[in-house]
């Protein structure tokens, strides 16, 4: 069973061929073109937590594709409290042709991907967003024409989608920056596993925004405030305080370096309106090409990985 919980998984040539995939499936939905490759496929989306983008996303990729969806929020499913993650799995899985979880923790995605008889993919937990970072490195790819040899400047919180377009980039052979608070940064056992598993990049450390987007071809930001984090918010604002990506930041990048967000923005916050409105920003490019990239991960899951699989208990029969 292939299933796609993190970035990690993936080596650099797989990561290349899919991102690759969702620029031609792209090519092909701006020429009309929505070959039913899923027809009868379904796609149960779980979420814990709310969602513009990652729900969307996948029901418009999954509807384009031919097939359909089943989506569960908290008051439906109630994953862990009505019954447990592994029994929960092991009934959804026979209904649905893939799983997406959207949750709190990420060993709830490790938990129900065990105990799954269908490929679960995430969505997003609190250790990783690699749909999000997927999206993200198709849009370098589109916008520079590659990933390799590209700096990214990430500012602000070292939180689940820096560790995911991390990852990418150190798979994809691009340098990563982290400029962000004390305290903010990567814990050692990420940066151990990086330096196992991404040795095509390169990963570095900075405090200081100013100092890191002199040579930047891109530059991200993200809130820094992320959903389970509202008690931190005050303490977080003072932190982050001279880590906005603002027009005089922009001011000390090259001319060509593009502004990329996330989403949702916390508008004066993080980012300023007019940076993310403006020329330089790929932001909502970037947010539409979620549904290219996800059609690509959906193809690549359920018609070129998925062998038949078996539910987690032996069907009963009369003798």
């Amino acid at each position: 069973m292939t299933h796609f919980l993190s970035l990690w998984d993936l080596e650099g040539d797989q990561l290349n061929d899919l991102l690759q995939d969702a620029l031609r499936l792209k090519a092909a939905h701006q020429r009309g073109e929505r070959p039913p490759l899923l027809a009868g496929r379904v796609l149960g989306l779980v979420f814990e937590k709310p969602s513009l983008r990652t729900r969307a996303s996948f029901e418009a990729a999954m509807a384009q594709l031919g097939g359909t969806s089943v989506f569960l929020s908290n008051p439906d499913g109630a994953m862990g409290v009505r019954e447990s993650v592994p029994d929960f799995a092991r009934s959804l899985s026979q209904y649905a042709d893939a799983v997406v979880l959207r949750t709190f923790k990420h060993k709830t995605v490790e938990e129900f991907a065990a105990h799954s008889c269908c490929p679960v993919i995430n969505g997003l937990s609190d250790a990783e967003h690699p749909c999000q970072a997927l999206a993200d490195l198709m849009t370098v790819q589109e916008v520079f024409g590659d990933v390799r040899g590209r700096t990214l400047v990430f500012v602000g919180d070292g939180n689940n989608v820096a560790r995911s377009v991390a990852v990418g980039c150190g798979k994809l052979g691009a340098r990563f920056i982290l400029a962000a608070p004390e305290g903010y940064g990567f814990d050692e056992p990420f940066l151990q596993a990086y330096r196992r598993h991404c040795r095509a990049g390169e990963l570095v450390q900075n405090g200081d925004p100013r100092h890191a987007v002199d040579q930047a071809d891109i530059i991200y930001t993200d809130v820094w405030t992320s959903m389970g984090q509202e008690a931190e918010r005050e303490l977080r604002l003072q932190h982050f305080a001279g880590y906005q990506v603002n027009a005089d930041l922009l001011a000390l990048a090259p001319s060509h370096t593009r502004v990329m967000h996330c989403l949702p923005a916390h508008r004066g916050e993080e980012v300023t309106g007019d940076v993310l409105d403006g020329a330089r920003s790929i932001a909502f490019q970037q947010a539409g090409n979620r549904m290219h990239a996800q059609k690509a991960l959906l193809k690549w899951l359920l018609l070129e990985q998925q062998a038949p699989a078996e539910v987690g208990a032996p069907i009963s029969r009369v003798p």
